[in-house]
């Protein structure tokens, strides 16, 4: 039985030799990252994501994050979206819901949705959908830790990825990481709503800090706030938390009355 140090040596040995293996593929992805005014950067297809929520309630966020970075990689010849779900699991995680696709502008007839009965079966389809030429890129909405999608198993989606050209994107939950070739690592954290209009105090639209925790494409801008618009996600400036105001003390003690007039203190 290896010791918990010996495994942790181990997967940052394997990491050292994905950043080597993938050197040249990451090379040309730089070229084409394209970053304006440090908002969220555009990605060419061709790579493996991993995209990290705490919690399963918000699953939303990272699905659409995934979609809004997919809409760009659709063209004439790559018309398709799979996404890749266990059967068991819809009634936890819940499905794409076609109307509001179509609300920020993804066309839900470009979704293929698959549902496989165990883990090899995703993996297997995952690496078949990727390699076709008219599906621009695959989001496989992954729960809990699963033991067949390990270092060796993201490698090779990676390398497939690579070289078909289209993007795989890795939606899990929670706060561990297990070893893997992604060549993206994001972290999803919900933040303050925007402005509703004609009220300030109540919530407005859904906002996310998105935080990269790896990657080599990027050498800055590492975290952004995005909000989900008609036209994908924009960026947004973090809206500062309401001053607290401490109460001012009181010079005696005051009654406090319950219910039916009963008093509490006096």
């Amino acid at each position: 039985m290896t010791s918990p140090d010996r495994q942790q040596r181990i997967a940052a040995l394997r990491d050292t030799i994905s950043d080597i293996e993938r050197k040249p593929a990451l090379a040309e992805a730089r070229q084409r990252v394209e970053v304006e005014d440090g908002s969220f950067p555009k990605f060419a297809g061709g790579l493996l994501q991993e995209i990290f929520t705490d919690d399963r309630r918000n699953t939303g966020a990272g699905l659409g994050f995934a979609l809004a970075q997919m809409r760009g990689l659709l063209t004439a010849s790559r018309i398709a979206v799979v996404y890749l779900q266990l059967a068991d699991e819809a009634q936890k995680l819940g499905m794409p819901y076609g109307p509001g696709l179509a609300h920020f502008g993804l066309d839900p007839n470009a979704m293929v949705l698959v549902r496989p009965a165990n883990m090899g079966e995703l993996l297997w389809a995952a690496e078949e959908a990727i390699a076709c030429r008219a599906v621009a890129g695959v989001v496989a909405d992954i729960a809990g830790h699963q033991k067949l999608l390990d270092f060796t198993a993201s490698r090779r989606l990676s390398m497939r990825a690579a070289s078909a050209g289209s993007s795989m994107f890795l939606l899990r939950y929670g706060t561990q990481r297990q070893s893997s070739a992604a060549q993206l690592r994001w972290h999803l954290l919900p933040t303050r709503s925007g402005r509703k209009q004609y009220d300030d105090r109540a919530p407005g639209p859904a906002r996310w800090q998105v935080r990269l925790e790896r990657g080599s494409l990027l050498r800055q801008h590492a975290e952004w706030v995005l909000g989900w618009t008609e036209n994908g996600f924009s960026n947004f400036t973090p809206r500062p938390s309401p001053p607290v105001r401490p109460a001012a003390p009181l010079s005696r003690a005051v009654s406090v009355q319950l219910a039916h007039r009963l008093s509490e203190a006096g």
